[in-house]
């Protein structure tokens, strides 16, 4: 029975039977989740949208090295509930404003024991999902809690279609999505997606992840998942000492695929912004040195490759400033990639240049020309180096009026190297997503926010909302991104970016690193990149990122005007976003509106299917007129063909009431801007 009316912001109370189950709804009354624990004593939760199981009878738990589980004899001894309706505003982000509404119920448990052990759930559930975690007191009876693994459950009601990568593996979260039925799962990443059988629309994965293991999901039997943290060397998966809490753990559910991906559950579950104002960060478009050496026409190493010059340099400047891109990223400056610096990274210094590059002279030109240089710490995966070296390689770029840094962890997953041992003296391999990497990229945030610098980290931990709470983390990879299109095989497909789209983008920005006009990769064969021209300029509006980079080479860039005249016109910050028509895996059509015009901006993907789509002009402001541009597939383009550069750009002018058909070629796009008139 459901007492919100009656205990709304009431303090923890005690029930009046232990073997009544609590209930809590979400504000529209569609989702319903129960917690309890069972005859056995087992804390467990269920989940229904319209009546309709969505989530069976989960288990709720944790095993420890050190102390018997927390899995049984435990029962309700209190709970709380009470509802939020809260306006948020974003310094920068997929749309300004955000609304966290959601009603909430926390259960306490306690071992029916001599010296019993507490926990309390905490439950909240919003119109397009809910989120719980679990929240540990201070205990005589357990100071230290040392984790050996979760034992939350997420038993899916019925089969369906899942988008997963593999966790575990050795390539990080770098893997081409498998699509499969949910009963095939293995042990996979998150954000997982899946639309059950009857169309509902989930996705599972996690929030604020701070001092705690990653999640995966590994299935059990049939289509129950459970919890499986990220290994440690230590033994324990997660070590904490004195009350804390876990991350969120989240389910996102919708009828569709647009209820998805304009879901912000992931960011409301994150505390707010830590950093007070951080208009030092300016959202921004970049081009780098960087894809010469994925095409292995220039080196990070020194020698007569070596890409990071100070002449090469001042051309990169001298292109920004004259299209008007704010930064420039220069790779294989500093000291250290000579010879085997991956996964080991212990010779990087992260102030000592080469000498062939005079840090000094190419930040004062920059500022001259009124372009950024965007600053590089490659660390191998070696964080004790990094971490020795941190205050003082951010010092020495903030003294510079370097304001934001890429960093890169390219090491096999189990392969970072972390201080371990007496004092941290000693050397030790770590997960990419365990506890002591997370621990570490908050660090790298937190240190990098004292001295105004913003942080986009390259072979990162995954994205959990932490945005919020520290807005100078703008953006990551975490995901298959472009470089690939120049060296592997296979390259990415074309399917790719429209699962991204609803699986890894779901949990915040991206840095693809799109708009490779070439369309060629290393060693290029016609066909080579499976992508129209017109599909590497939609990417600038689907795939969302607050610093945006066109990776071609200039060379390549200047050869289609019409190309760069869109990525020179479109934003990389917005007021609002939403899903005009999608589906997960096969296409996605997204209207964004610019943060600082009143300009809309509409990108268009798909798979190897050509496609004819629709598109309504609702969202345009009724009663005015807009002038639109279109980048669209030329008539003969097909993105797995050899007409793949064939683009028609075309002006219109439109009305809110109107509806653009447009076909897609396979493998591509088109991209559209919208500016009102009079």
């Amino acid at each position: 029975m459901n007492r919100l009316a009656l205990f709304l912001g009431a303090a923890l109370l005690p029930l009046a039977t232990a073997a009544q189950a609590e209930t809590v709804s979400s504000p529209d009354g569609r989702i319903k989740v129960t917690v309890d624990a069972d005859g056995e004593g087992i804390p467990y939760y269920e989940v229904t949208r319209d009546g309709v199981p969505i989530i069976a009878k989960s288990n709720l738990g944790f095993s420890f090295t050190d102390a018997d589980p927390m899995r049984r004899n435990f029962e309700v001894v209190g709970f709380r509930e009470q509802a939020s309706n809260s306006t948020w505003e974003q310094p920068w982000g997929e749309q300004q404003w955000v609304i966290d509404s959601h009603n909430e119920l926390t259960v306490t448990f306690r071992e029916k024991d001599d010296t019993p052990r507490q926990i309390t759930v905490r439950m909240r559930v919003f119109d397009d999902g809910i989120g719980f975690r679990t929240e540990f007191p201070d205990s005589i009876e357990q100071p230290v809690y040392r984790i050996s693994d979760e034992l939350t459950e997420f038993n899916i009601a019925g089969d369906g279609t899942a988008w997963s990568i593999p966790a575990g593996d050795w390539n990080r979260y770098e893997y081409l999505y498998a699509k499969t039925p949910i009963s095939a799962l293995s042990t996979v990443h998150t954000p997982v997606t899946m639309v059950l059988a009857n169309g509902t629309h989930l996705s599972f994965h996690e929030a604020a992840l701070v001092d705690y293991a990653g999640m995966w999901l590994r299935r059990v039997d049939g289509t129950r998942l459970r919890a499986q943290l990220a290994p440690s060397p230590r033994g324990p998966k997660v070590i904490r000492e004195g009350a804390f809490t876990t991350p969120w753990r989240t389910i996102q559910i919708s009828s569709n695929a647009k209820g998805l991906f304009e879901s912000d559950i992931i960011l409301n579950l994150n505390e707010p912004n830590k950093l007070g104002d951080v208009s030092w960060f300016t959202p921004h478009k970049y081009i780098g040195i960087w894809w010469g050496m994925h095409l292995d026409i220039e080196s990070w190493a020194s020698g007569e490759k070596h890409g990071a010059t100070t002449e090469n340099a001042k051309k990169y400047i001298d292109f920004a400033a004259e299209h008007g891109f704010r930064g420039v990223l220069i790779e294989g400056w500093n000291v250290g990639w000579d010879g085997n610096w991956f996964g080991n990274g212990r010779e990087f210094s992260f102030t000592e240049a080469y000498p062939d590059f005079d840090i000094a002279e190419l930040a004062r030109y920059a500022e001259e020309k009124g372009v950024k240089i965007i600053g590089h710490h490659e660390t191998g995966g070696n964080i004790k180096v990094y971490e020795e070296q941190l205050e003082d390689a951010m010092a020495f770029y903030q003294s510079l009026g370097i304001d934001a840094v890429k960093s890169g962890y390219v090491a096999d997953a189990g392969g970072v190297i972390a201080p371990y041992g007496e004092g941290g003296m000693g050397e030790t391999f770590v997960w990419h997503d365990g506890q002591e990497m997370v621990r570490h990229h908050l660090k790298v945030v937190e240190v990098a926010a004292e001295h105004q610098i913003a942080m986009n980290p390259h072979e990162p931990i995954k994205d959990t909302g932490l945005r919020r709470t520290y807005p100078n983390w703008v953006s990551r990879e975490g995901a298959r991104g472009a470089e690939y299109d120049a060296w592997a095989v296979p390259k990415n497909d074309p399917g790719h970016v429209p699962e991204l789209i609803f699986t890894r983008l779901l949990s915040g920005p991206m840095d693809y690193t799109p708009g490779v006009f070439s369309l060629e990769g290393r060693g290029a064969t016609a066909p080579d990149l499976p992508s129209t021209l017109a599909r590497q300029l939609a990417f600038y509006v689907t795939i969302y990122s607050p610093i945006q980079m066109v990776a071609d080479l200039p060379e390549n860039l200047v050869k289609y005007p019409r190309a760069l005249d869109f990525v020179k016109r479109v934003p990389a910050d917005w007021a609002e976003s939403m899903l005009v028509d999608g589906k997960v895996g096969e296409y996605a059509v997204i209207a964004r509106r610019d943060r600082n015009t009143l300009n809309w901006y509409v990108g268009a993907v798909t798979d190897e299917a050509e496609r004819n789509v629709s598109v309504p002009l609702s969202f345009l402001d009724p009663g005015k007129s807009y002038a639109a541009t279109i980048w669209r597939d030329g008539a003969n383009a097909d993105g797995q063909g050899e007409d793949r550069h064939a683009m028609e750009v075309e002006s219109r002018t439109v009305t809110s009431d109107q509806t653009l058909d447009l076909r897609i070629a396979p493998a591509g796009g088109f991209a559209i801007e919208f500016v009102p008139q009079g």
